[in-house]
């Protein structure tokens, strides 16, 4: 809620609802986020693996805390949610989507380099379809019926650089590295 005398959050406090300012909602999430990921590079690696981001999530909220609140009332839809927290949690200045699968390109471009042409075109349209989407977009099941994705080779082209799941994992660290 914004209002003349500022932004608040209406959520549960001692187990009344109430209104707290989301400065003060903000410190909250941060240290939530901070208790379960000590370090950027736990935060990382939890947000990476599906089940793990889910269960951190579950936490966060279990807690009293969205960060889907902070992105919306910060105005922050742009950003995956991951920006989002990395900042608050860890002082990372964030990225929109776009932003970082672009950072990806530039700063991954040697390990692209490395891949088969196919395969690199197939990650490189996994990364886009990050840039468009975020986290959900890059995780959906239907990625590889996308017409960019297909196009560009699918899993098919995955398969010439190894096990596709892992290529998309490595793709997912190198993503949230950049």
């Amino acid at each position: 809620m914004v209002n003349d005398l500022g932004r608040f959050v209406a959520t549960s406090v001692d187990g009344r609802l109430g209104m707290i300012p989301l400065e003060d909602y903000q410190r909250g999430l941060a240290a939530a986020l901070v208790k379960e990921c000590h370090a950027v590079s736990d935060f990382r690696a939890r947000w990476i693996d599906p089940p793990s981001r889910q269960e951190l999530l579950d936490s966060l909220v279990s807690a009293g805390y969205s960060p889907q609140i902070v992105r919306l009332l910060e105005d922050m839809t742009d950003y995956d949610l991951f920006d989002v927290l990395a900042e608050l949690g860890y002082g990372l200045a964030p990225r929109t989507r776009s932003d970082r699968a672009l950072a990806f390109r530039y700063k991954q471009n040697d390990w692209l380099a490395g891949l088969p042409d196919k395969t690199r075109a197939a990650v490189l349209a996994v990364a886009d379809q990050f840039a468009k989407g975020g986290t959900d977009d890059l995780e959906n099941v239907y990625i590889f019926q996308i017409d960019e994705v297909r196009d560009a080779g699918g899993i098919g082209a995955l398969q010439l650089a190894g096990d596709p799941s892992k290529v998309i994992r490595e793709t997912k660290e190198r993503i949230f590295a950049a």
